[in-house]
């Protein structure tokens, strides 16, 4: 019964969601309370929530303080060099602009960290895909896509976890996955240019200055179109940052825009903003850099490191109040919006643990396999770690299901490290699942529906994993 149960609230929620229904916070929050009570455990709610929250609470402490501080490196123009080279490349060829996207967001997940990725990535793109009138799912959908394929980095997350479960060395599960890896990026560029290409079929190929001549008309944002709101300006050569200005607005999920607010919103990284700091360029460039290497050392909590880190930026770069002030103000959207969604997510996360519908749900699906798949293990484990990393929390799945596949495979011959580099193959999928707090980043910055970026992602993504996990075969790697 908790098995059916389970499956039948997270596709209630899916289905709210993607048919525009509920908010995403309404459906975190109010489908598990219903069917916490419909299993007859609506007594423990308080306490199911309140675990929820506590193991979520480093992670919203975490993207709270990393919105501030990388906002504000946004704001002093430390990424003004990078977003000057992509836009060069670029230029307003829609094409190379979906290409682009997917170039950075997989350069900036290098830092292991998809927040970090999101805001980076939207905040240089977002102000081209308003000018050109392109489709903000298409660049929501590559930027997760290709920092789900670099998320299985040893430092990013899947692979330390699936080495702890089975007691293995991270770098023998990584480093033979690379080749099959390298294959799931490229078909993250191959998709970029091909969805560029229908872009451009779809829009038609501008030079800078036309695209700069455009004067669009103030609209409501809309995820499936990409439309403009307001006559933003984009400054030829700098890119631009949404939420990033010297004027201190922030972004909101979704709504309707009026021509004066995109005025001040959407000014782009402007070279005169009253924020940048180019005397403390290269502070700030090595504090980022010596952020990085701490949280890739694990000196410290990364929640630590990010609430260091922010004030420290602030006290530097903004000495005065005021300022400081400012700063936080013009990112608290952003904050609110994403802490909240977490907190909401933790209703989810600790209504479906502590019933024990994910226990029963990983159970019933290892069970559904059928003996004669025992020597062929590895690519079940493949096959799998789509859906089960999507509808859970990859502690979830590496901690309670990959052990018990890993024991089924030893039974029948298959070594627990092939398993475990099979289990990576559905990291391409799980950047968009509900369950994970970067994702809402993503489509918080880039003004997109959450039901929108999942009906157009998902699809993709599941194709990226499996050619991962075709190319681990091919290989001989799994």
């Amino acid at each position: 019964m908790l098995t059916i149960l389970g499956f039948a609230m997270i596709a209630t929620f899916l289905v709210l969601i993607m048919t525009k229904k509920m908010s995403p916070i309404a459906a975190l929050v109010l489908i598990p309370a219903l069917f916490c009570v419909a299993v007859g455990q609506g007594a423990q709610l308080g306490d199911y929530v309140i675990e929820g929250v506590g193991n979520l609470a480093p992670t919203a402490a975490m993207l709270m303080f990393a919105i501030v501080y990388f906002g504000v490196m946004i704001d002093v123009g430390l990424f003004d060099p990078i977003v000057r080279g992509i836009l060069k490349f670029c230029q307003a060829d829609p094409m190379r602009i979906v290409v682009g996207t997917a170039v950075l967001a997989a350069i900036v997940s290098l830092d292991g960290d998809g927040s970090t990725t999101f805001m980076i990535t939207v905040s240089a793109m977002y102000p081209l895909y308003k000018r050109l009138k392109m489709s903000l799912v298409v660049m929501t959908g590559v930027a997760a896509t290709a920092n789900g394929v670099m998320n299985t980095l040893p430092w990013g997350g899947p692979t330390a976890r699936a080495a702890t479960a089975l007691k293995l060395d991270a770098s023998e599960i990584f480093v033979p996955m690379i080749p099959a890896l390298a294959m799931g990026l490229l078909a993250v560029f191959v998709l970029a240019y091909v969805l560029g290409i229908r872009e451009r079929k779809r829009l038609g190929m501008l030079t800078l200055d036309e695209a700069l001549a455009r004067e669009p008309e103030p609209e409501t944002v809309s995820a499936g179109t990409g439309g403009t709101g307001g006559k933003d300006r984009l400054h030829k050569g700098t890119g631009a940052s949404a939420g990033a200005t010297g004027t201190g607005s922030g972004t909101s999920a979704s709504g309707t825009e009026n021509e004066d607010e995109d005025d001040d919103e959407f000014q782009g990284l402007d070279p005169d903003r009253p924020t940048l700091r180019p005397k403390l360029y290269w502070f700030n460039a090595g504090l980022t850099a010596a952020l990085l290497t701490a949280m890739i050392m694990e000196l410290l909590p990364i929640p630590v490191l990010f609430l260091l880190g922010a004030a420290l930026a602030l006290t530097v770069n903004f000495p005065h109040m005021p300022d400081q002030r400012a700063r936080i103000a013009a990112h608290a959207d952003n904050v609110l919006n994403v802490s909240g969604m977490v907190f909401a997510a933790a209703v989810f996360t600790g209504v479906l643990t502590g019933t024990g519908m994910v226990e029963h749900m990983a159970d019933w699906v290892v069970g559904t396999v059928p003996d004669a798949m025992g020597p062929h293990m590895a690519i079940v484990t493949g096959l799998l770690s789509l859906p089960l990393t999507y509808f859970m929390s990859n502690d979830g799945f590496y901690f309670g299901v990959l052990p018990v596949l890993a024991e089924a495979g030893a039974a029948h011959g298959v070594s627990p490290v092939e398993i475990a580099r099979a289990s990576l193959a559905g990291q391409a999928l799980h950047m968009s699942s509900p369950l994970v707090p970067a994702v809402y980043v993503l489509v918080g910055m880039a003004k997109v529906e959450f039901g929108d970026h999942t009906r157009f992602t998902v699809k993709w993504a599941v194709l990226t994993s499996l050619v991962v996990l075709a190319a681990g075969i091919l290989f001989g790697i799994m």
